[in-house]
Formats: structure tokens, sequence, C-alpha cells
């Protein structure tokens, strides 16, 4: 059966004469009152209010302490030291003490902190090679060209991993002491591993595929980057299966931060012995710090963080303030709402037409 042409003209646009084309579907608008409106801000500034106390309470819960120690004591020789690149490869050591007059109850997260220090340029995150990261061999020999001038040396020799994010890698280290008492001294046990996101730790970073060979044979042909001081198949003498691309330090730091201060988690407080069963006990503490990092040039400052976390996470007033300026507002806009319709009467009989 042929379909019949549609009548040229300006009827051959019309819509088909349905309820759905026409528009004379059932439909329900809602009827904005007084009545129905007014209760609805009461309620949601209450809510908004009762969520901000709730969660700045779980928020002050958290215990948190920072130790800034770029130039602190006797690291300020270290500091000068660092600005002399001729004097890079020479080690240098200074201790901070600090005193927890309180007792950090639970686990004791410890991180490391940099002001001022931007990983969100768009020139610096691109400086990487995913490719390699993720165990190509391809990629390992021919580094990505978004990852110039650190992608090979001198000699011609590849870069792994290249790029300026791992070349600019966080490298202080720290030892924790407890003074429990003036002859007795007790190293903090630090748990360095599972530090990482379960998702970079197997699959978005992997070692080359190494069949009968040895780690060391895998990295043959490479070098490590220019500001490194031992290649990556040796970032962890004490443990074999913490080198390579699956260093739990390199993953941590290649996670580039959003904004220029940022802290990131360099170990958990080992609660398997007294006397840090229950967390950190108060009393005296120190902290010999292993200086290599240089903070100099982008005029940053270096810190350690000891902080408890709760189901919220760290000590975060953001989100907390922001229920409360929000249930603030709210609860305004609904006085000056109420004002208004009592002012003009609820039948609107002293409106001006």
């Amino acid at each position: 059966m042929v379909k019949a042409k549609a009548k040229p003209g300006p009827l051959a646009r019309r819509p088909d004469n349905s309820a759905f084309k026409q528009q004379r579907l059932p439909a329900w608008s809602p009827m904005l009152t007084a009545h129905t409106v007014l209760p609805f801000f009461y309620i949601l500034a209450l809510i908004c209010l009762l969520l901000g106390v709730w969660l700045l309470l779980t928020v002050q819960s958290t215990q948190e302490m920072k130790l800034f120690y770029t130039e602190a004591k006797t690291c300020a020789e270290c500091f000068e030291k660092r600005e002399n690149v001729s004097l890079a490869a020479e080690e240098c050591r200074c201790t901070v003490t600090f005193l927890i007059e309180k007792a950090f109850k639970g686990d004791v997260f410890f991180y490391y902190g940099l002001k001022n220090f931007h990983q969100n340029l768009r020139r610096y995150m691109d400086s990487r090679d995913d490719g390699q990261m993720v165990g190509r061999k391809s990629n390992l020999k021919n580094p990505s060209l978004y990852c110039s001038p650190f992608s090979q040396d001198q000699n011609g020799l590849p870069v792994a991993p290249c790029g300026a994010v791992a070349n600019s890698i966080f490298n202080d280290s720290f030892t924790f002491t407890y003074h429990k008492s003036a002859s007795q001294n007790i190293p903090v046990p630090l748990l360095r591993n599972g530090i990482t996101w379960y998702t970079d730790k197997n699959i978005k970073f992997r070692n080359p595929r190494m069949g009968n060979l040895t780690l060391d044979q895998v990295f043959e042909g490479t070098t490590h980057p220019p500001y490194w001081q031992k290649p990556v198949n040796e970032l962890d003498p004490d443990d074999p299966t913490n080198n390579g691309f699956i260093n739990d330090d390199l993953i941590v730091w290649m996670r580039e931060a959003a904004f220029p201060n940022f802290k990131k988690l360099y170990g958990v407080l080992c609660r398997d012995n007294k006397p840090f069963t229950k967390g950190l006990p108060a009393g005296n503490y120190s902290i010999e710090i292993t200086y290599n990092f240089p903070a100099q040039r982008f005029q940053g400052r270096k810190q350690v963080v000891l902080t408890t976390l709760t189901w919220f996470g760290g000590q975060n007033h953001f989100l907390p303030i922001a229920y409360l300026v929000t249930s603030g507002l709210v609860l305004l806009t609904a006085v000056v709402l109420t004002v208004v319709w009592f002012k003009f009467g609820k039948g609107g009989q002293n409106m001006v037409e």
C-alpha cells in the first residue's frame, strides 16, 4: 500500500493530531504557596544545621600536629647546603624535637607536606610516560616525547622513569624516636608499605614482565632521572618487592596534587608492640631527617604532619562550615519570606495591583 504524499504548503509540517504532539497529556503543576514553601525552607535550614554540627564535631575529634622543618633548628644548615648545587650529592642530616601533650589514640598517619609546590601545572603534569609506568617494554627504552628534557641523559640512555614528575620526587626520609625517659629511647615503627591506592599498585603501575630475568636485568640499559641518587630498581634495598615502578613512595608522588599546598602519606604507625598498641603516647619525640629535597627554588616550605583519621577523613573544616553557612543563608531567606508574607497578608489582600 503506497503512503499518501504530504500536502504541500504551510500545513506540510503540522504535527500529528495526537495527545502527545499536541500537548494534551495530563500534567501536574505545583502550586507554590507560603504554606508549602516556608516549611520547606525551615526544614532545609534545620537539616543543614544538624549536618554541619555533626560533621564539625566529627572533625574536631581528630588530632593533628604539623611540624615545619625547612629551616628549623639544625635543619637550617642543611637548608643552606641544598641551595648550593655543587653540594647536592653530600648527605645532610638534622634533628627536630617536639612534644606531644595529649596521646594520639588509634591509628596514626604520618605525612610529609609541601607548600607552594605547584604539581598542578599542565606542562609538569604531562611530563610523564604512563605507558612506561605500566610496564610496556617498548616505552621503557623509548620514552614519550612528553618527558623531554628528562627522557635521555647526556649519553643517550633512556631515563626510567622519565619526565619532570618522577625527576622531582620527594626524597627526604624520616626516623622517629620516642624518648620515654632520659635513658630510654624507643624507635617509632612505621608501616611503609600498603600506603597506595589499590588501583595504582596493581593496575596503573607495574614493572615490565621479567620472565627468567631479574629486575636489574630488565632495567639494564636505562638510567635514573638526573636528580635521583640511585636507579629505580634499587629504591628499597630492604624489600625487593618494593622496587621498580611499583615502589610505594614513587606511586604516591606520581599522583599529582590539585593544589600547591598538599601532603602525601609517608607511613602508618605500627601498633603491634608496646608502648604503641593504643597509638602514640604523650611525651617527647624527635625526628632525624635525611635532608635531600631542596625548597629554595620554589620558595616553599616542608613539614611533617601527624594525624588521626575518622570515617570523614582528616581535619578538614570546609564541608562543616559550608553546611553551617548554607543553613544560615536558608534560614535568613525563610525569615525574610515569612515577614513579607505576614506584612502583605495571608490572602494577599494588601498587595497593590
